[in-house]
């Protein structure tokens, strides 16, 4: 494979033949939309949808010091992790800048000599997060592997992913708690059965051997047509997560931005044992961040029809109190929002005065709290 082409999942003809717009995501060719954006979007939010997430990176790390060596790349405290359950946290430069945002899975049983963990990175800082963790693996007893071509990662999200999930397993999924896995069989496909996702609503995502994407979609897609689950691509994906407020790395999250300016000071554990990476740099953020408070993301929701995007300067009174992260038309809440970085002063919900410079006219925008939606429990 030459250097510019493609990668492909191993779900591409399936796409293809469901007429899917394909795009360049992070150097593979993934789904953007198979009909109407909005369309899928809305599937998600009422009945289900089923994403292909194959270009996710997977990264193993087992050995009997697994969790020492996570504990010092990464700023949470991964050592406190159970067996069966995962943790949302980041991986940061010395200088406390964010390399990625992360979810770790521990796996196999506490008992067990040699400790298992999963890593999944963002498609797009794979090889960084690979390469930082391979680096900071030195004078460890642990082994870094990179296992992006191990594993197909299909999603089903939605109200009614329970049930349709649950057609096709014996795992039991009601003692599945949010952030947990289990290994089980989906269809009579080996599977890693998370209850994760990225988009606000119940779900799970099943990590499989490449070989049974295409049987395990095709059972899921059956299993879902009574319950109305459509195959969904990136672009829903992106406007489900902004509602949520879900950071997206390269938009929310930067190497420019410690965890504390993002306001995600919470995943960095200053408690745990012995030192991490960053940890000097990222106690000095969370001093600088409670005497100064840095920019608040915060939501905002047009007044009128135009739609901020990133880039977007947010404006008060003449003004420049801060830029915008993501934006996009919501379809639940029928109107454009955005998320934005904004300075303290402007960052109360319903902080009046707040537009968004959208080519040289400054359009009213109302600040609310995140997330734009919460899914009824």
């Amino acid at each position: 494979m030459s250097s510019t082409e493609l990668r492909r999942t191993a779900l591409d003809a399936t796409h293809r033949a469901l007429g899917a717009t394909m795009t360049d995501f992070a150097g593979w060719d993934m789904p953007l939309r198979y009909g109407s954006e909005r369309d899928e979007h809305v599937a998600v939010r009422t009945r289900a949808g089923l994403f292909d997430l194959s270009h996710m990176g997977e990264i193993t790390v087992t050995g009997p010091q697994a969790a020492d060596l996570l504990n010092y790349a990464l700023v949470g405290n991964i050592g406190s992790v159970k067996p069966g359950r995962a943790r949302y946290t980041m991986i940061c430069r010395e200088d406390g800048g964010i390399l990625d945002d992360l979810i770790v899975y521990r796996l196999g049983e506490a008992e067990a000599a040699s400790s298992h963990y999963m890593v999944v990175a963002n498609a797009s800082n794979a090889q960084v997060v690979l390469d930082a963790l391979t680096e900071r693996a030195a004078g460890f007893d642990a082994e870094v592997r990179d296992d992006r071509d191990a594993y197909a990662l299909l999603a089903v999200q939605g109200p009614e992913s329970p049930a349709i999930v649950k057609s096709l397993t014996d795992a039991d999924l009601d003692g599945l708690k949010y952030y947990a896995g289990l290994p089980g069989t989906v269809a009579g496909v080996p599977a890693l059965i998370a209850r994760t996702g990225y988009t606000g609503e119940d779900g799970f995502e099943l990590f499989v051997k490449p070989e049974h994407a295409v049987e395990l979609w095709q059972a899921l897609t059956e299993a879902g047509e009574g319950a109305g689950l459509v195959p969904c691509g990136l672009s829903c994906r992106d406007t489900l997560r902004l509602e949520a407020g879900m950071p997206l790395y390269g938009h929310e999250l930067t190497t420019e931005l410690t965890p504390f300016d993002a306001g995600l000071g919470r995943v960095v554990k200053f408690e745990k044992e012995g030192d991490f990476v960053g940890r000097a740099a990222l106690t000095e953020a969370a001093s600088r961040a409670e005497q100064n408070p840095p920019r608040v993301l915060v939501g905002l929701v047009a007044e009128g029809r135009r739609v901020p995007r990133a880039g977007y300067r947010v404006v008060a009174g003449g003004e420049v109190i801060g830029e915008v992260t993501s934006g996009a038309p919501s379809p639940t809440l029928g109107k454009p929002i955005a998320m934005a970085y904004v300075d303290p002063a402007h960052a109360v919900p319903g902080t009046e005065g707040v537009g968004v410079d959208i080519r040289g006219s400054h359009e009213p925008y109302e600040v609310v709290a995140l997330p734009f939606y919460k899914r009824q429990k």
